[in-house]
C-alpha cells in the first residue's frame, strides 16, 4: 500500500493534511441501520478458473468474477454493506454515480478505507440512470494482484424512473486482463503484460455461451475493467448499434463493425440476431484473442465450431455518435453559459531504467498537484493537452461531462465520465460543478494513477 513520493504515502497525505476532513466524513456516514442491507458485497480471496485447470489467485466480490450485478432504481435510496475479509485495507468506488465524496469510494476525496475484518454500510440515492460499475480504488504499485489488477469489479445498472428500454435479452460483459508482469520497453520504462484476457472471467470456449434466438433484439452492456489495457471487440456475422457510452444515451446511434473500450469505458449496443449460427464475440487483435478474450454466441438449434471472421483494420470514432446540436442530457443546460477554462497538461518524467515513469498534471504529481477551486453551479471547460507518448483514459468522479472537441474536431451531445486522450493530442469537455466537496480526476490506468496522475477539484 506504500505510495513512495517525497516520503509521503496516499494514506499519510490524508493523515497529516486531511485528518479533519476524514473525521468529518466519518461523522456524515449514515449510521448502521438495524434492518438488513439491500445488497451485500464480501471482499475475499478467490481462486478463479479462467480456463480448464488454469487458475488465477485474486481478490473478488462474493466469490465470483465479475461481482454480482447490482440493479438499482433511479431516485430510490439503497443501502449496500461491504465486508472486507482480505488482509489489506479496501475501498469500493461506485463509478459513474453522482454521490457525496464521503461515499463515492475514493480515499483522496474523504471516503474512509475498510480495514481488514471490518465492514461499512453505504446509503445513497442512485443517479443518473444507466450502465455504471463498481470497483476497488486502492494503490497497487508493483503488486500485480492488487487494485484493478485483481478481480474486484462488478456491474451496476440504474434503471430509469420512466420509459425503461425494451429488448428480448440483455447481457452484461466485463473485459479483463490477468497475471500481469512488469517488463521494460525500448525506452527503459516499465509497463505490464498479461497471461490471460477474459470476458466475464473466462477465456474463449471455456465459459457458457450467450444463447440467443433468431429474430431477437439483444442489448450488450460492455465494460472494460482492465487495469491498463484498451480492447477492440467485434461480433462475427453481425453489426453492433451503439446506443450509449458510459451509460448515457448518445444523440446519434450508429451501427459499427467493432467497438473500442479504454479502461473504465462502457459501451451499450443493440444487436439484431438475424444471422443464425454459432459465432465469436471477441478481441479484434489476434495476439489478444490468443490470450483468451472472446465468448461464443450461440443461436438456438445451432451447433458446430464457432465462426470468427478476422477484421482487417481497426475502426473507431467517438464523433460518429455525436451531433452539432446543443445538449440537454444529464441535467446539462441547453442554453450556452459562460465557461471558465481549466488547462490540464499531461506529461511524464523518466525515473530510471527498471522504474515506472512518474506522471504529472501541469508539471506536478499527486499529492503535490494543485487542488482547483470550483464554484457550485458554474460551468467549466477542461482543456486536456496530452504531451506524452502514451494514451490516457481520464476519469472525472461524481460528474458527467460533455465531449466538445477531440483532436481538433468539434462535437456535441455525448455525455461521458471517461474519455481517451490519445498521445500528442488535445480534447475539451464541459461540465457543471454541481457536486459539493472534493472531486477526484485521474487517468484510469492503474500504473499511471499510482505514479501520480491524479488531482482534486473542490466545489463550494
Amino acid at each position: 500500500m506504500i505510495y513512495k513520493h517525497n516520503h509521503f504515502t496516499r494514506r499519510n497525505v490524508l493523515k497529516f493534511s486531511g485528518m479533519a476532513a476524514m473525521a468529518s466524513a466519518l461523522e456524515r456516514l449514515p449510521a448502521l441501520a438495524q434492518s438488513a442491507p439491500d445488497h451485500t458485497l464480501n471482499i475475499a480471496p478467490y481462486s478463479l478458473e479462467v480456463s480448464r485447470r488454469k487458475f488465477v489467485k485474486t481478490i473478488a466480490y462474493n466469490q465470483q468474477v465479475p461481482g454480482p450485478l447490482l440493479r438499482l432504481k433511479e431516485g430510490v435510496p439503497v443501502t449496500i454493506e461491504v465486508a472486507n475479509h482480505s488482509s489489506d485495507d479496501e475501498i469500493v468506488h461506485w463509478h459513474g454515480l453522482f454521490l457525496p465524496p464521503e461515499v463515492d469510494g475514493a480515499m483522496e476525496e474523504g471516503t474512509p478505507h475498510i480495514a481488514p475484518g471490518a465492514s461499512a454500510r453505504y446509503t445513497f440515492t442512485p443517479e443518473p440512470s444507466g450502465f455504471r460499475w463498481y470497483h476497488t480504488h486502492t494503490f497497487a504499485g508493483r503488486n500485480m494482484k492488487k487494485g484493478l489488477y485483481s478481480g474486484q469489479f462488478g456491474f451496476l445498472y440504474v434503471d430509469p424512473r420512466d420509459n425503461p428500454a425494451r429488448y428480448d435479452q440483455e447481457f452484461f460483459l466485463a473485459l479483463h486482463d490477468w497475471n500481469a508482469t512488469m517488463v521494460g520497453s525500448d525506452d527503459g520504462s516499465m509497463s505490464p503484460i498479461y497471461d490471460y484476457s477474459t470476458i466475464n472471467g473466462k477465456t474463449l470456449g471455456f465459459g457458457e455461451p450467450l444463447r440467443v434466438k433468431e429474430g431477437q433484439r439483444i442489448v450488450l452492456q460492455i465494460v472494460n475493467t482492465s487495469a491498463t489495457e484498451p480492447h477492440w471487440l467485434a461480433l462475427s456475422g453481425h453489426r453492433l448499434r451503439v446506443i450509449a457510452l458510459d451509460g448515457n444515451r448518445v444523440p446519434s446511434p450508429q451501427a459499427v463493425e467493432m467497438l473500442h473500450l479504454s479502461p473504465a469505458e462502457r459501451v451499450s449496443v443493440e444487436v439484431e440476431m438475424n444471422n443464425p449460427g454459432v459465432w465469436v464475440l471477441g478481441e479484434v487483435r489476434k495476439h489478444v484473442m490468443a490470450t483468451g478474450m472472446g465468448i461464443v454466441v450461440e443461436y438456438a438449434g445451432r451447433s458446430g465450431k464457432p465462426v470468427w471472421n478476422q477484421p482487417r483494420t481497426l475502426e473507431w470514432d467517438y464523433l460518429r455518435f455525436g451531433t452539432t446540436e446543443a445538449s440537454s442530457q444529464a441535467g446539462e443546460p441547453s442554453a450556452e453559459l459562460k465557461e471558465s477554462v481549466i488547462p490540464l497538461t499531461f506529461e511524464s518524467k523518466f525515473e530510471g531504467h527498471g522504474a515506472m515513469d512518474r506522471w504529472m498534471i501541469n508539471g506536478r504529481s499527486f499529492p503535490q498537484t494543485e487542488t482547483v477551486k470550483l464554484g457550485f453551479g458554474q460551468r467549466y471547460r477542461l482543456l486536456f493537452k496530452n504531451k506524452s507518448m502514451d494514451d490516457h483514459p481520464v476519469h472525472l468522479h461524481r460528474h458527467s461531462f460533455e465531449l466538445r472537441r477531440l483532436a481538433g474536431r468539434e462535437t456535441r451531445g455525448m455525455m461521458k465520465d471517461t474519455i481517451l486522450v490519445k498521445a500528442g493530442t488535445e480534447a475539451e469537455v464541459t461540465f457543471t460543478a454541481n457536486q459539493s466537496g472534493l472531486t477526484l480526476f485521474h487517468c484510469h490506468q492503474q500504473d499511471h494513477m499510482d505514479m501520480g496522475f491524479m488531482m482534486l477539484f473542490r466545489c463550494s
